[in-house]
């Protein structure tokens, strides 16, 4: 591993506001930038309650505006929902505030529900045009004559880093096509991640921005002083995983002691399968856990996340991970 890094939905707790998420992100951010982590990303979802970047360009501006150093992009942009030339004109914009410091991860799902996939694209198309976008919109950032017909104003030139997101094997294909980094959604959807990573680095032809594969893995982490009290802390995460998968989304639950309990069997077994590439409990503990993701999918950068509901329990689990995860970085 050559690098951690934080991914952070911007939790909305129970008895919050979305206000108050926007403040817990960007005081987490100043956190992950004094503690080493390499980037910060953000994600899009809409229509849900407990998630408070669905306007992801703005609160990456935001983030970057309150740090210095840290890298700060999406993990990621939903392309499907956006025109490529309006992508290219904001991140192009973000790329023009904060040089060398923004990064832009494209996927491919709508990061919602159907109906609110419609009131996003209005017009829904049965095509797939995932590849035809991702190119469209690279091209964008590239350099282009000043009489080409359409540019990116500001965008053109500032060749913003561009990561494919996945977790099938489709990402994986079209990263390895394009020479493009490659981000797993393990932290949610680990089923196919074996076979993805597989599929990307024996299929990667080299580009002009990278000559070799690179891999980023994405891992839940809740970190605590004790495995008892990482455990409890967790329970939102599960409640509110339990919850979404059973139509039933909302804010970020408060921690229960008994989460089991109100679960049942048979959603818990999906949640904690969907949530096994994850590292819990003590200092020590999330060590070993960490050091097993690493040794089994050997990811150039490990990039973690955690749905916690007190902040500062929150600042916590990712103070003490970022202490766990320095010491496993071989550059």
């Amino acid at each position: 591993m050559k690098h951690f890094s934080l991914l952070d939905l911007s939790p909305v707790p129970e008895g919050q506001t979305t206000g108050q998420a926007l403040q817990n992100t960007v005081e987490l951010a100043q956190l992950a930038e004094r503690a080493g982590y390499y980037r910060y990303w953000l994600a899009e979802h809409h229509n849900m309650p407990g998630i408070a970047s669905a306007a992801t360009a703005v609160v990456i501006g935001h983030v970057a505006g309150a740090t210095s150093t840290l890298r700060v992009g999406a993990g990621g942009i939903m392309l499907p929902n956006h025109a490529p030339l309006m992508v290219a004109e904001a991140f192009g914009t973000l790329a023009t505030l904060y040089p060398e410091r923004i990064d832009l991860g494209l996927g491919r799902a709508p990061g919602t529900d159907m109906a609110t996939a419609r009131a996003l694209r209005r017009h829904m198309s049965p095509e797939d045009t995932f590849v035809q976008d991702v190119q469209e919109l690279m091209a964008y950032f590239d350099d282009m004559p000043d009489n080409a017909p359409v540019r990116a104003i500001p965008g053109v030139g500032t060749q913003v880093p561009v990561y494919i997101l996945g977790s099938s094997l489709y990402g994986a294909q079209l990263a390895a096509m394009l020479g493009l980094p490659y981000a797993f959604a393990s932290h949610f959807a680990p089923a196919m991640l074996d076979q993805a990573l597989d599929v990307y680095r024996r299929s990667f032809r080299p580009s002009p921005t990278l000559a070799e594969p690179y891999v980023i893995v994405a891992a839940g982490v809740c970190a605590a002083d004790t495995d008892a009290q990482a455990e409890y802390l967790r329970s939102s995460q599960l409640l509110a995983f339990a919850r979404l998968r059973t139509g039933k989304p909302g804010k970020l639950p408060l921690p229960v002691n008994d989460v089991k309990s109100q679960i049942p069997p048979a959603v818990m077994e999906g949640v904690e399968h969907a949530l096994s590439v994850s590292a819990v409990g003590a200092p020590e503990t999330v060590n070993s856990q960490l050091q097993i993701i690493l040794e089994r999918y050997k990811p150039d950068e490990l990039i973690v996340t955690a749905m916690i509901h007190d902040h500062q329990a929150r600042l916590r689990s990712f103070e003490i991970a970022a202490d766990v995860m320095s010491g496993l970085v071989k550059p």
